[in-house]
């Protein structure tokens, strides 16, 4: 049973990538496009330039993009961390100490997904490995191509 889940990890983490990286992309569209309810679920959307919402917002947008792609996803991951803690310690828990009181919840758990795949990288299905495979296989092919000739 264990190797059969062994083998499916990379597959399980890739999917844990998309859907995590697709909700957070919606998160910034929310607030920067008023799509999905729009800020807040209110319609509307941050106005351009405002601190911290529409910096966070772009960061959601762009760090979620990445990583539903698997494109850069440990740096993206990394940044939208970060980003996530900042929301939660300088937004919601000064309201109140648990996620539960204080509205932090998605916070929190974006914060430590993106904080888990910094560590685990994209899996399957991500662009990361496609690049990384392609590049490999070029190296080889000009390694083969530089051998030395024997004297």
């Amino acid at each position: 049973m264990s190797g059969r889940l062994d083998s499916a990890q990379p597959y399980a983490l890739g999917l844990f990538r998309i859907v995590v990286g697709l909700l957070f992309a919606c998160h910034g569209a929310a607030s920067l496009f008023g799509v999905l309810g729009g800020a807040s679920g209110s319609g509307g959307t941050i106005d351009a330039g405002t601190w911290p919402g529409w910096y966070a917002a772009v960061i959601q947008l762009v760090g979620g993009g990445l990583v539903l792609l698997g494109l850069g996803t440990r740096a993206a991951a990394l940044v939208s961390s970060g980003s996530m803690a900042y929301a939660y310690f300088k937004v919601h828990q000064p309201g109140a100490l648990w996620p539960m009181e204080n509205g932090g919840e998605a916070s929190a758990m974006f914060c430590w997904a993106f904080l888990l795949l910094v560590f685990t990288g994209s899996g399957a299905f991500g662009l990361d490995r496609l690049l990384t495979r392609r590049t490999s296989e070029r190296e080889e092919t000009a390694a083969e191509r530089k051998t030395p000739v024997a004297a």
